[in-house]
């Protein structure tokens, strides 16, 4: 399954490559992959939105879902 969950603002998201930035609560940036798009099953993101983001034990972030969803 997924490892470590924590939550965060999207900073910016690019359609075109399903990847994006993220801003968590402590300020630090955080970058995610079109995979990690991808395994969230959502369609979209819009800047500002509020979202959770799941980790590998390396810190990279695996799926990017909204806080509402498992």
């Amino acid at each position: 399954m997924y490892g470590a969950s924590m939550q965060g603002t999207v900073a910016s998201y690019d359609a075109a490559t399903r990847s994006g930035v993220l801003l968590l609560d402590d300020g630090t940036e955080m970058r995610f992959p079109a995979r990690a798009f991808d395994a969230s099953g959502l369609r979209l993101l819009r800047l500002g939105q509020r979202v959770r983001i799941d980790t590998d034990p390396d810190g990279e972030v695996v799926r990017v879902t909204l806080p509402t969803m498992i």
